[in-house]
């Protein structure tokens, strides 16, 4: 294992420390937590996110004007205990509601909703929107139910953009469902992540091997097969996500490329040219466009697709600026 770390065992809270110093004006880490927060006034719900560590720049990375207002950083790969949670809450509440962004795995769901229950015995009014975007597997490892994974970005903009208008939380909680729901994800893995502590790859794929649908803590996707081009990659996952979205020519789609971690951008942008010609072919219109690593794998070589149906509404949120690192 080679990696540019000290002791494997504190690579997250050197990591927050690093991430604060470096972008002052953005974030500041509460005392005695992993959370990040805004270093920014506001007035409106405050948003709340988090989960694991090994993701960034989700999701720290989002913290700022139009979008998180605090982010709790878990342990690589592990859920963030409902205390430090309930830390980010109690750090971001404005007095009008916190609504907590959730990724669908059992650890995040149970802790969110443990810190629900400490801020609700402050006083401090509660909700949550669960993020369950990827369509490889129905069940997998830590889940219940589908993974919440790239998807989770799109969310934070769209829902950080209203927060910012000044909707409320029950508003933004409903919208927020009725959003997940029309957004889909699919990844594809070369080579698996590396946990510092553990200091081998979750899983191994041969030179010549790639996997259809692992998730993005290297749970198993639905296929192993010999790698193939681009172009054929782009084949397999479009039709999945036809498949569950039952486009229709003429409909108005955004298409986001996440990296998972070691894969150049070079690929990435070969990679959404050939799903977006696909689409176009197909009669989608691609109306708003992501390329980048945005929710990665530490280490892991892959991409995800990730496909959102789009209003007005959606697509001016999408668009709007941000004062976030990340974004």
């Amino acid at each position: 294992m080679k990696k540019i770390i000290n002791q494997p065992k504190d690579v997250v809270e050197e990591m927050v420390a690093g991430l604060v110093s470096a972008y002052p004006d953005y974030v500041k880490q509460i005392p005695e937590t992993l959370v990040v927060s805004r270093t920014d006034d506001f007035d409106q719900v405050a948003l709340v996110s988090g989960g694991g560590s090994g993701h960034e720049p989700s999701h720290a990375g989002f913290v700022g004007d139009g979008m998180l207002s605090a982010a709790v950083c878990g342990q690589v790969f592990t859920s963030p205990t409902p205390d430090q949670v309930f830390e980010a809450i109690k750090a971001s509440d404005k007095g009008k509601g916190t609504l907590m962004i959730v990724k669908n795995y059992s650890g995040d769901v149970m802790n969110f909703d443990m810190a629900k229950d400490l801020a609700e015995i402050e006083d401090i009014e509660v909700a949550s929107v669960l993020v369950d975007d990827d369509i490889a597997v129905e069940d997998s490892t830590y889940t219940q139910g589908r993974r919440g994974v790239a998807g989770t970005v799109l969310v934070h903009k769209i829902l950080g953009a209203l927060a910012r208008e000044g909707k409320n939380l029950n508003e933004l909680t409903e919208y927020g469902k009725e959003l997940v729901s029309d957004i889909k994800t699919i990844g594809i893995a070369l080579s698996g992540a590396t946990v510092p502590e553990v200091g081998k790859p979750g899983f191994t794929l041969a030179e010549d091997e790639m996997e259809y649908g692992v998730g993005i803590h290297g749970e198993p996707g639905y296929r192993r097969e010999k790698i193939k081009t681009s172009r054929e990659m782009a084949e397999e996952i479009v039709s999945k996500l036809k498949a569950e979205f039952d486009w229709q020519s003429g409909e108005s789609y955004g298409l986001f490329v996440n990296g998972m971690g070691a894969t150049p951008l070079m690929e990435l942008f070969i990679y959404f040219n050939d799903v977006k010609n696909l689409l176009e072919a197909d009669g989608i219109t691609v109306d708003f466009s992501k390329v980048g690593n945005y929710m990665t794998s530490l280490d892991m070589a892959g991409a995800s697709v990730t496909m959102i149906k789009l209003t007005d509404d959606r697509l001016r949120c999408l668009n709007e600026p941000v004062h976030t690192i990340a974004w």
